[in-house]
Order: structure tokens, then C-alpha cells, then sequence
């Protein structure tokens, strides 16, 4: 994947623009919309939105599969010098995934307080009975990212 010079606003909020991009692509498919990717020295090397219900599959979460991708293109399941940037805040799985995989750093966006693993629910990215910390940074284009989503579902209603 190619590398991007992102001009506006801060760091984590250039790369948020890219992970809403994907996010949007899951809205398109109509699917929730949740968009992450994953950078390594600069440059995006995954990719990932919603793909739940295309795939049939309850694991295909956006982060999941930026996960994957990066995994793939680095050539090692350990993802550590990352930095994984998702729309939403990571649920249970998705938080175990990431630590799974050593992601030193996670940015996401909008609050789940319905399935938030990070703040929300649970703080897995903190606990200290768990062999792998991750510096996490939330709420970076919240009003953006929750207003996708909300949209999204007030559409379905």
C-alpha cells in the first residue's frame, strides 16, 4: 500500500479522514459503517470496513480485517512500530485481536457504550493481568464518526 502526505489538522486526525473513508465504503455496501486502517512507518499497510453480512461472518469487523492485511503485508502476525486507527471503539473481540497481534497503539473514534472495550465496558487495553499494554487515544473525530453511524441507523429505522 502506498504511503500518504495528509495535509490538515493533527496527525491522528489526518489518518482518521482515511479510516472514515473506509467506514463511508461500509455504509456504501450497506454495511455498519466502521472503517479502520493500519499504519507502520508512515505509510497504510491494511485496510478494513464492515463486512459482516457480505461475508456472513460474525468476525469480519472492520479492524479485524486491517488486521489481517497489515499482518499479511508486513509479513508477521506481530504488529508491533503500528498504529491501528478505527471509527468506532473496539469491542471485546476486536480488543482482543489487537492485543493478540502486539499493536503498540490504538486511535479511535466514536464511544460504544453498548460493546466498547477500551472505556466503555471493559478497559482490556489496561489490564494488568495480561501480558501486553496498548497506548490507546479516543474520541478523535467522535462527532464525525458517531454521526455516520447514527445516520446509518436512523436510515434503517
Amino acid at each position: 500500500m502506498e504511503s500518504f502526505d495528509l495535509p490538515g489538522g493533527s496527525v491522528h486526525e489526518r489518518w482518521m479522514r482515511l479510516a472514515l473513508d473506509e467506514a463511508r465504503a461500509a455504509a456504501d455496501e450497506d454495511e455498519v459503517p466502521v472503517g479502520a486502517i493500519v499504519v507502520a512507518g508512515g505509510r497504510v499497510v491494511g485496510t478494513g470496513h464492515n463486512q459482516r453480512e457480505q461475508l456472513a461472518d460474525p468476525t469480519a469487523h472492520a479492524e479485524m480485517i486491517a488486521i489481517t492485511q497489515a499482518a499479511a503485508a508486513l509479513g508477521s502476525w506481530r504488529l508491533e512500530g503500528c498504529t491501528l486507527y478505527v471509527t468506532l471503539e473496539p469491542c471485546p473481540m476486536c480488543a482482543g485481536a489487537i492485543l493478540q497481534a502486539r499493536v503498540p497503539q490504538v486511535v479511535w473514534g466514536a464511544p460504544d457504550p453498548k460493546a466498547g472495550a477500551v472505556e466503555s465496558l471493559y478497559r482490556l487495553f489496561e489490564d494488568v493481568r495480561l501480558n501486553h499494554r496498548v497506548e490507546h487515544v479516543g474520541h478523535v473525530l467522535a462527532g464525525e464518526c458517531g454521526r455516520l453511524l447514527s445516520e446509518f441507523f436512523r436510515g434503517k429505522r
